[in-house]
């Protein structure tokens, strides 16, 4: 089958360049195994109602920090020319070229930081068995959010929920740079005036 993207590469270096591409089972085999440990571990000295609230919690918090984390760093509006260059490696790359199947995905060490940074917040407000099970189910999130984002660039996605987030997230791509910050969920977009790019429109001339 042909390949029907551009390979644009960012690194002289070889070994560089192959840290930027990553095969979609990657994450599901990396963080796979410490999710299912994590909340094994953690809820096993905590309550079913205790786990279920921490899990909702979870998959929330990791909705907002999506969002987040999509409009205002993977969006961020610099004029220096290292700001611009990091943007681009973090995700104006992948506006350029958006089919690449290796480019899909985050690649492990990045998430590893990234993690890392929210397992030490996460520490500051919660008690230890918590706060493995909020950083399982934050990361059962973080996963749907791979896998949804993948999905929606390289798979038809028959039903109603399938083709909803497709069509929200390749309008993002195609037409609402500005807006439709959310992947696995349109929730903050909607509670921050983000769901239109119009809205975000008027605010900037306002």
């Amino acid at each position: 089958m042909a390949r029907n993207y551009k390979n644009i590469r960012i690194f002289k270096s070889d070994f560089m360049e192959s840290l930027t591409h990553v095969h979609p089972i990657t994450p599901l085999l990396l963080w796979g195994p410490i999710t299912i440990f994590l909340i094994a571990f953690g809820s096993n000295q905590l309550s079913a109602g205790t786990v279920f609230v921490l899990a909702i919690s979870a998959l929330i918090t990791w909705t907002f920090l999506e969002y987040c984390i999509h409009r205002f760093l993977f969006h961020y509006r610099t004029e220096s020319k290292l700001g611009k260059y990091l943007v681009f490696l973090f995700h104006g790359l992948h506006h350029d070229e958006p089919n690449d199947p290796t480019r899909l995905v985050m690649p492990p060490f990045p998430a590893f930081l990234f993690i890392s940074g929210f397992y030490g917040l996460f520490t500051l407000f919660l008690p230890f068995h918590e706060k493995l099970v909020f950083l399982g189910f934050f990361l059962i999130g973080y996963l749907a959010y791979d896998y949804i984002h993948y999905a929606t660039h390289h798979f038809p996605m028959k039903n109603k929920i399938g083709k909803f987030l497709k069509k929200h997230h390749i309008s993002h791509h195609n037409r609402y740079h500005n807006a439709k910050f959310g992947v696995s969920s349109p929730l903050w977009d909607f509670v921050f005036g983000t769901y239109e790019e119009k809205k975000v429109n008027e605010k900037a001339v306002n």
